[in-house]
């Protein structure tokens, strides 16, 4: 943890709020929704519910873009970050350490956040969400800084059609299967079988796999792609141009994906070449959204909730592990549960969840007390 004081006029205050917005889900958001729908029967309840549960293999609903638009959105930073550093003055040798040190202390909280402090290695999962963010971030950060735009693009297409290819044309057998994107058939699940240690998530599949994590350093090209565009003099005081050009970037990358779907499903599991494609223009979407709301015509009361957690998101996700906010919550609206009827207890539970975790990141930012990795 370190102590720091930094003006919000430095940041992009909508990439803060983005940020807070996709964990607000993973922090009690989608217990709030699933249980009106429980609760209400609406049809726009039911709609959320089902959006918020991930699709077993091939489809896609909102749920499944959550940890994407996160690594998204971690490449928008880097150019930023990056320019600042190199402002400064620091050596080329000195970032490339931040950068290893970050994606490998990223992979290390991973491994502690699957219980790697119990110590049973043989049964530890080694794959895992921050692991991912840490390799794809720190791989495509590498890219970023030793290439020129149209290289990046040659390496952010390059990796997703070679991730296509080599699935497609070498199928995995040793389970009995003979379709290259099945869960069993498949070569990124067929490679980690052979070389991840320890246990994979599905048995013979992890999601978060060392060899989809290929596929997942496009996922950040694409964010620092957005990073640097934002970043552009040549667009500095025309903002409406820039949300124009973002959007349509945004409408072309969800076309290729929906067009890549027909030969190479949408698939979170496999992070298929088309998932990043449709998803890293939602992702793209979302922030033109944020941005030309809040940045552009500055309204940003609104996003003040969402902000708090943004600006603390590797802090929420770690402490949802080693602090029990499920007994904070019993303990100070177990007495409201108690006073409604049966069917409102999952809704009162939890707003109480996200409310108990949001005013935790609350006493942390009015302290100015931030996780930094």
């Amino acid at each position: 943890m370190e102590n720091k004081t930094k003006t919000t006029s430095k940041r992009l205050y909508s990439r803060d709020a983005l940020r807070g917005f996709d964990m607000f889900w993973i922090m009690g958001g989608e217990g709030i929704f699933i249980s009106l729908a429980a609760i209400t029967g609406w049809p726009v309840f039911n709609w959320c519910a089902n959006q918020l549960e991930h699709v077993p293999w091939h489809g896609f609903v909102f749920y499944d873009m959550i940890f994407p638009l996160f690594l998204f959105i971690a490449g928008i930073s880097f150019p930023f970050s990056y320019a600042k550093r190199m402002s400064l003055n620091e050596s080329r040798t000195k970032i490339y350490k931040h950068v290893f040190y970050r994606g490998l202390i990223l992979v290390l909280f991973g491994i502690l956040y699957n219980n790697g402090l119990k110590f049973n290695f043989s049964e530890l999962r080694y794959g895992s969400v921050l692991g991912r963010i840490g390799l794809a971030w720190m791989f495509a950060a590498l890219i970023f800084m030793n290439t020129k735009l149209t290289a990046r693009i040659i390496w952010c297409g390059g990796i997703l059609v070679v991730y296509w290819l080599l699935l497609l044309l070498f199928p995995a057998h040793d389970l009995g299967s003979t379709d290259p994107f099945s869960q069993e058939g498949n070569l990124a699940s067929y490679i980690d079988r052979l070389i991840m240690p320890g246990r994979l998530y599905l048995g013979n599949h992890d999601p978060e796999g060392l060899f989809s994590t290929l596929p997942a350093i496009s996922t950040a090209l694409l964010g620092m792609f957005t990073g640097e565009f934002l970043r552009s003099e040549k667009l500095k005081d025309k903002p409406y141009k820039k949300v124009l050009y973002m959007f349509v970037a945004a409408v072309v990358l969800m076309i290729i994906g929906k067009l890549w779907d027909l030969v190479f499903p949408i698939n979170k599991n496999l992070w298929s070449s088309s998932f990043v494609c449709y998803v890293g223009g939602l992702s793209l979407l979302l922030f033109v959204i944020f941005y030309l709301i809040i940045d552009v015509w500055n309204i940003r009361k609104w996003a003040f909730f969402f902000v708090v957690i943004g600006v603390n998101p590797i802090t929420i996700y770690l402490a949802g592990r080693i602090i029990n906010f499920q007994a904070a919550t019993r303990f100070f609206f177990g007495g409201f549960a108690a006073l409604v009827p049966e069917a409102w207890v999952p809704f009162v539970n939890a707003v109480g969840l996200t409310a108990i975790g949001w005013l935790f990141l609350y006493f942390l930012y009015r302290k100015k007390i931030f996780l930094k990795v």
